[in-house]
């Protein structure tokens, strides 16, 4: 089992940056990719970035590329989230996830592993 926690959400005007934390314990050996998704109100949930742990190959949703950067520390079994010229419609809970196979990393349904989300808020 892998468990995963985010951090790092709040609320921040439009143009701000945050940075969000995913901590993974656990059998983390096995992960072959990370991710995060985000769900607005209303709104289904969306891939954002994810990353593919051994060969570091990142991949971003067209909505975010050039403002949003992903990044991991292997040390501390970290995987961020930069955010920055955050836009009102980046509001949203933002999940970090973890796979096991380094494939379809867009594609949430084929993650193993959630964490429990952290709450992102960008006012106008």
């Amino acid at each position: 089992q892998v468990q995963l926690v985010e951090s790092g959400g709040g609320l921040v005007q439009a143009g701000g940056s945050l940075r969000l934390s995913c901590v993974a314990s656990g059998r983390t050996f096995n992960n072959a990719a990370m991710g995060w998704f985000r769900q607005a109100p209303g709104k289904e949930r969306e891939f954002v970035a994810a990353l593919n742990w051994s060969g570091g190959i990142e991949y971003y949703a067209d909505s975010v590329k050039g403002r949003f950067t992903i990044s991991r520390d292997n040390v501390k079994n970290t995987v961020y989230l930069q955010m920055n010229s955050l836009k009102p419609e980046d509001t949203a809970v933002y999940y970090c996830a973890a796979k096991r196979a380094p494939i379809s990393v867009r594609v949430g349904s084929t993650y193993n592993y959630w964490g429990q989300g952290t709450q992102v808020t960008v006012s106008s």
